[in-house]
């Protein structure tokens, strides 16, 4: 137990590191403890999803495909959404956790993301853009499958290294292994 709360804090000490270092930014010290704060909650609240049962029975429900990078590397795994948590800017209840395949037939909890939908559902303005742990959401996007709305999202790759940022869409260290991914649609 000491051991895995140990790991939490190393990794939530490594996200803070690239804010402290980056010279445009101009966050205070409160701030950047908020943040180091906010993703504490984040690995408490999600640590038993590692369990891919308990996120489940939490409302998860998991989509069949793998979701690769289609104009890139790197992939977000399998996707799954509790969409109870739609628009929160809670730490502790992401709308998204992101799923990788383990290697022996189950499934390995790599991010989370947060879902915000646009207050005027109009992709050229951004007045209502949200923020978490210092950083501003992406968006606002056109829906990502039918029904869902124009939105803002927040990604983050806390129990994955991500090479491209621990805030980017996607992970280059996740594969979707072949025949995982949803078929194209017919043409």
């Amino acid at each position: 137990m000491l051991r895995s709360f140990a790991l939490v804090l190393t990794t939530a000490a490594s996200l803070a590191l690239p804010a402290l270092a980056s010279p445009a930014s101009a966050a205070s010290d409160t701030d950047l403890g908020r943040a180091a704060a906010a993703r504490a909650l984040v690995y408490r609240a999600t640590a038993r999803f590692h369990q891919h049962s308990e996120a489940v029975r939490a409302g998860y429900v998991p989509d069949k495909y793998c979701v690769a990078n289609r104009q890139g590397q790197g992939a977000i795994g399998y996707p799954h959404f509790n969409h109870a948590y739609d628009n929160s800017v809670d730490p502790a209840k992401p709308a998204a956790l992101y799923y990788e395949d383990d290697g022996h037939g189950g499934k390995r909890l790599a991010g989370v993301q947060w879902v915000v939908f646009d207050r005027d559902g109009n992709p050229a303005t951004d007045d209502d853009r949200p923020t978490m742990f210092g950083t501003s959401f992406k968006g606002p996007q056109r829906g990502n499958f039918p029904g869902q709305p124009v939105h803002y999202a927040l990604h983050l790759w806390l129990w994955k290294h991500n090479p491209l940022g621990a805030y980017e869409t996607f992970n280059s260290a996740v594969r979707c292994l072949p025949g995982t991914t949803r078929p194209a649609p017919p043409a």
